[in-house]
């Protein structure tokens, strides 16, 4: 293979070392092409998600100077990334000593296993590095003939709603295919003109061609008042927007290009605790069995146990996941799981349960070819993990005028992690209605699920939704258990009772 030219040697061999070790632990990845790169550089990368090729827009430089003043300040430090492609791209930082470029390597080839065997990745476009290169190069010709203020003008409103999309329609069939034309129009004539009841003989007086062909034209008009458009609800509002909002030809490519690539970081955001978990747990495994140097051992243990720390008022997921995946695995191992395991209530039986089925390497890879992270805290978090790891839910007391812990039950520990991770933690948000009050007004609905929405996020949303639609949008959701409708025309946000 061809090297980058600021690749030394020392690294190469660390390499081709780390890569055996991971494909002696069973990991299967796609080719890994490695650029060292300095820390304005690897800022730079990060600041564009991984993809210096990306379009210009001005959230990466904001991005930029937020990263740049981390890394300045002592704040934080980016020690690798690795973007999920074929073949994979990662960047290592050039002030890595080799404890810390070993682990990297380690960390990412397990990610890149991860990106090749999970399920939820298997639709992501494999060449995004080539497709973010043509995005960047569209945006470009279009802020040539249009001017740069415009476009990143329509940009910005194009990234406020660019959650809106649907995770799971690359997996399942939503929308019905269009019936033949033809046959429809045959069945309905057949079946929607009524005709009056007659003898046979008197049959073209009764119901003369006339009075039927204005029955079939009354029932038309009926039948096109009462069709809903959609038809039934659009989880996908970027896509809807796209086919039917008023856009001229660049404005749709661009809202396109946005929605492309939020359907390429979605799997990154449902499976994140499952991906750092698993790439932290192989990592850890590598080096602590194969790769380290005695002299080396301290080190590591000190940046492990800063990768892993926790801080107050976050969820590391590095520390759930591999922690996580290591349960799983001793569980599977001794037998854990099962109709007995759960019958057993006796605490001293279930703390020495061995049956040594040695299941627990089968196990965690399965899990990592299936789950995402939703599936993987409601299938495997249990209570006794809760318990060790002392898990609990906190809020903030008014009273006091500061954060507490707020309850230590398992139960709603589970619950809240949970909800955080539903479509990202972020609402979910669908269209109703494209023809609202028969007026060509969007209607969405917010699918309530008890935490409303913070309503001047939702405002300025609505803005930009009309915006792309050109005209009035509504939204209807619930706040303390009384449903609200906003509606936007123009700049002015009205909020009334639903």
């Amino acid at each position: 293979m061809a090297w980058p030219k600021k690749f030394p040697t020392e690294l190469k061999l660390l390499k081709y070392e780390i890569e055996g070790y991971a494909r002696d632990c069973g990991l299967d990845f796609f080719e890994v092409i490695f650029e060292v790169v300095d820390y304005d550089e690897m800022n730079e990368i990060a600041s564009c998600g991984g993809f210096p090729v990306r379009y210009p827009h001005w959230r990466f430089g904001m991005e930029y100077e937020q990263l740049a003043k981390g890394y300045t300040y002592g704040l934080q430090k980016i020690y690798e990334m690795v973007i999920n492609n074929d073949p994979c791209y990662a960047y290592l930082l050039q002030s890595n000593d080799a404890v810390d470029q070993k682990l990297v390597m380690a960390h990412v080839y397990a990610h890149c296993d991860f990106f090749k065997n999970n399920l939820w990745f298997s639709q992501t476009n494999r060449k995004m590095m080539d497709e973010m290169a043509n995005h960047g190069t569209r945006i470009r010709g279009y802020m040539e003939r249009h001017g740069e203020g415009e476009v990143e003008g329509f940009i910005d409103t194009c990234l406020s709603v660019e959650d809106l999309i649907d995770p799971h329609a690359v997996f399942i069939k939503r929308r019905r295919e269009r019936p033949d034309p033809v046959l429809e129009e045959e069945r309905g004539e057949e079946r929607a003109v009524p005709r009056l009841r007659s003898k046979a003989y008197m049959d073209s007086y009764i119901n003369p061609a006339d009075f039927l062909e204005e029955q079939k034209q009354r029932l038309a008009a009926e039948q096109a008042g009462e069709k809903r458009f959609p038809e039934d609800p659009e989880k996908d509002v970027l896509w809807f927007l796209i086919e039917h909002a008023p856009l001229k030809s660049w404005q749709r490519d661009v809202l396109a290009m946005v929605r492309e690539e939020s359907y390429y970081f979605a799997p990154q955001r449902q499976t994140k605790i499952m991906n750092e978990g698993w790439a932290s747990y192989w990592h850890a495994k590598i080096l602590t069995e194969r790769a380290l140097k005695d002299a080396e051992l301290i080190d590591f243990a000190d940046h492990h146990a800063g990768t892993m720390g926790m801080r107050p008022g976050r969820l590391n997921p590095y520390k759930l996941g591999m922690e996580l995946f290591r349960n799983i695995e001793e569980r599977w191992d001794k037998g854990r799981f099962g109709p007995e395991w759960e019958a057993c209530d006796d605490m001293e039986a279930r703390a020495s349960w061995d049956r040594r089925l040695g299941l627990g390497r089968e196990k965690i890879f399965e899990v990592r070819r299936t789950y995402n992270d939703l599936g993987f805290i409601d299938a495997f978090l249990t209570e006794e993990f809760c318990r060790e790891h002392q898990l609990f839910t906190y809020a903030y007391n008014r009273q006091r005028e500061r954060y507490e812990i707020e309850s230590r039950e398992f139960a709603q520990v589970k619950r809240q992690l949970l909800f955080s991770l539903t479509n990202f933690g972020r609402p979910l948000i669908h269209v109703a209605d494209g023809n609202y009050h028969n007026r060509g007004e969007l209607l969405l609905l917010h699918h309530y699920e008890g935490v409303g929405l913070r309503l001047d996020y939702a405002q300025d949303t609505l803005r930009n939704l009309q915006r792309l639609w050109g005209r009035p949008v509504h939204l209807e959701t619930q706040k303390d258990n009384q449903r609200l409708v906003l509606s936007c025309e123009g700049e002015q946000i009205e909020v009334k009772a639903a």
